[in-house]
């Protein structure tokens, strides 16, 4: 017998789960990662391409460091829709169900990529190919500030108390692998020459995603809705709802605001580490592009180990400790990773992405979702998490990029700006998970 949150009942706590249980608590990891694996991989090979192709190929017009400032400016539109979406598909996940959503997400994701790749340039359409370019990178981050909360909900509500840390990390899983698959789509085509590659090259990982989408629809039809909401929905069938953003507004807005504090400074350092560092090293510092993607290949690989390393410690130690102590280095780090990237030596360049990918970025994204997830009761908690994850991605991996392409312009104040930047956002996070308290043993019922 189950629990209203999907976890055994007090005397099933003794026994062994059900077969059929541990079956689809299986499923629901695995469809969690490689939806998320999917949506990430569509949402992120554009950060890639931005950094390397869309400043040559769709800013052509403009002065290197102009097309540079506004390529990272589509980069970041993306990144300010996700809020959007995450309200969006959070007020019918939590009204209708997470799965629905979620299938809806990964469709739409689906079409916006494979579109981008098949976008023709300026010499063609004019200005009306920057304008295509924006309008669908907007829907990609609609698609993607949707998905990561339904996920996240679907693999934490599925979980026993003991366990939310470690399911909850396989939407984190699936951004490293997508991440990881970002960065092989690129480093695959680094055989083909420049123009080969700003012509139609950077195409090919856009196109590709028509293939990734079909497996992951088919592995999410088949998972079960979220047990805690189907019994939140028995259990106040008869009653009124609010709209779950405004109930939010109302009576967490505490909640919500230290959230978005909680992931914006770790999700900048990665942001900056993954698109705008590579820029810089490459243009400025003349380091091959070949050699910045397989260092961040290698620190991305290690995250496929870490995250649900670090997400198990926060199921048996807290989330607080895990997280502060990730929020806090990573704040320390700040300040060496454009020193190790630029100094053109790769085992120093592989060290960076190491330390910053494979253990700090790891040790935030592991504990994150079940941390995010446990602040907010059910009929609003879609909501809740979408808000506080995509309003820090906005923040960190939006504005921080962009921001970070100013400072680094000629006549900036140069990368230190840059550093302090996503060093003072870390130790916010870290007084934002001290402010919110310990919460891995709070029932996901009565939150």
């Amino acid at each position: 017998m189950s629990t209203l949150d999907g976890t055994s009942s007090p005397r099933a706590t003794t026994d062994r789960p059900n077969d059929d249980l541990v079956r689809q608590r299986r499923r629901v990891y695995i469809a969690s990662a490689i939806g998320s694996t999917i949506e990430y991989y569509d949402f992120l090979i554009y950060a890639t391409a931005a950094s390397l192709v869309f400043a040559p190929v769709f800013f052509a017009g403009s002065s290197p460091a102009v097309a540079l400032i506004a390529s990272f400016g589509t980069l970041a539109v993306g990144y300010l829709a996700r809020p959007i979406g995450g309200i969006i598909f959070g007020h019918f996940g939590d009204r209708f169900g997470r799965k629905s959503s979620l299938i809806w997400t990964l469709s739409i994701m689906g079409v916006a990529t494979v579109s981008i790749g098949l976008l023709p340039t300026p010499d063609k359409i004019g200005v009306l190919a920057p304008t295509l370019l924006v309008a669908l990178r907007l829907i990609q981050g609609i698609a993607v500030g949707g998905e990561w909360g339904g996920a996240v909900l679907m693999a934490v509500e599925h979980a026993n108390t003991k366990s939310r840390g470690f399911y909850g990390s396989a939407t984190q899983m699936g951004a490293s692998a997508g991440l990881l698959l970002s960065f092989a789509a690129f480093a695959a085509l680094g055989g083909l020459s420049e123009d080969q590659f700003l012509s139609w090259g950077w195409r090919l990982p856009f196109l590709v995603t028509v293939v990734l989408v079909g497996i992951g629809m088919y592995i999410r039809v088949g998972v079960r809705e979220s047990p805690v909401l189907l019994a939140e929905k028995e259990r106040n069938e008869e009653e009124p709802r609010r709209a779950p953003l405004f109930a939010l507004l109302r009576e967490r807005r505490g909640r919500v605001l230290l959230g978005i504090g909680v992931y914006a400074g770790p999700f900048m350092a990665y942001a900056v580490a993954t698109s705008l560092l590579v820029t810089y090293a490459h243009k400025d510092f003349g380091i091959p592009r070949q050699t910045l993607l397989n260092a961040m290949m290698i620190g991305t690989a290690g995250m496929l180990l870490t995250v649900p390393l670090f997400a198990w410690l926060s199921d048996r130690y807290g989330r607080r400790p895990v997280y502060v102590t990730a929020a806090l280095l990573t704040a320390i780090h700040a300040f060496a990773m454009f020193p190790l990237v630029t100094s053109g030596s790769f085992p120093l360049i592989l060290l960076s992405y190491v330390i910053s990918m494979t253990v700090l970025n790891a040790a935030a994204n592991g504990p994150v979702p079940a941390l995010l997830a446990e602040l907010f009761p059910t009929a609003s908690r879609y909501t809740g998490v979408s808000l506080c994850y995509q309003f820090a991605g906005m923040i960190g991996g939006g504005l921080g990029p962009l921001l970070a392409a100013t400072f680094i312009a000629p006549g900036g104040p140069g990368s230190i700006a840059v550093s302090v930047m996503i060093s003072a956002l870390c130790i916010v996070a870290a007084l934002s998970v001290s402010a919110l308290g310990e919460t891995r043993t709070v029932d996901l019922r009565t939150v």
